[in-house]
């Protein structure tokens, strides 16, 4: 009984984060209370509340499992191509373009983050949150065009701080058009290519290439 009572626990959790994202995306985050969030879940408020401690906790979720779901695709990636570090890096940024077109729930998540959301009021803690994310984002990138260097799959002497940089930039921004005006480019199918051409860029631009001492 108390394996059913935890499993009942947690699909109602994941049954409020998933109608929270919905809500979210259609009305933004601030216009957003939990008492909605509990009403279109169909649970009392008190329900919510055994879940999550306020709003920013239950948007932090949110956020989190949607990051981890990366990590873990690394790791299987990783084990696919273990003496292929560049692979690795080229299939993880064709799955994340591809995914925010076909993945309702990272498609509607990044597009919240993006369009619909303002890190104040209540959700202003979270921007410290946000500011870390971001900077582990950065050194797992770094480690990964690393091992890709070591493997000389990429130029030694690639300016690394810079291709982080754009490696971000270049994914995001690609996201963000998308977002903005989905009909105006294929990303999912054309993702391969985008991709291809971020790497190409890497190892033959000389301006990526730092000068010898």
């Amino acid at each position: 009984m108390a394996r059913k009572t935890k499993q009942q626990a947690l699909e109602t959790r994941q049954h409020l984060l998933d109608v929270a994202i919905r809500l979210f995306s259609q009305h933004g985050v601030s216009a957003t209370s939990l008492a909605d969030i509990a009403k279109a879940a169909g649970v009392t408020r008190g329900a919510i509340y055994w879940h999550f401690k306020n709003k920013s906790d239950l948007f932090n979720e949110i956020w989190e499992l949607t990051e981890s779901s990366i990590g873990d695709l690394e790791t299987e990636y990783q084990a696919k191509f273990p003496d292929d570090p560049l692979s690795v890096v080229r299939e993880l940024l064709i799955y994340i373009l591809q995914a925010t077109v076909a993945d309702e729930r990272r498609r509607l998540m990044t597009e919240i983050i993006f369009h619909k959301c303002e890190f104040v009021g209540e959700l202003a803690v979270l921007q410290q949150a946000r500011r870390e994310l971001y900077m582990e984002g950065n050194e797992r990138i770094e480690s990964s065009l690393q091992r890709c260097i070591d493997a000389e799959m990429l130029p030694k002497n690639l300016r690394l701080s810079h291709a982080v940089i754009l490696l971000r930039s270049y994914i995001t921004g690609l996201i963000e058009n998308w977002l903005v005006a989905p009909d105006s480019f294929d990303l999912h199918g054309q993702a391969e290519d985008y991709v291809a051409i971020l790497l190409e860029m890497f190892q033959n631009c000389p301006t990526l290439r730092s000068s010898p001492h």
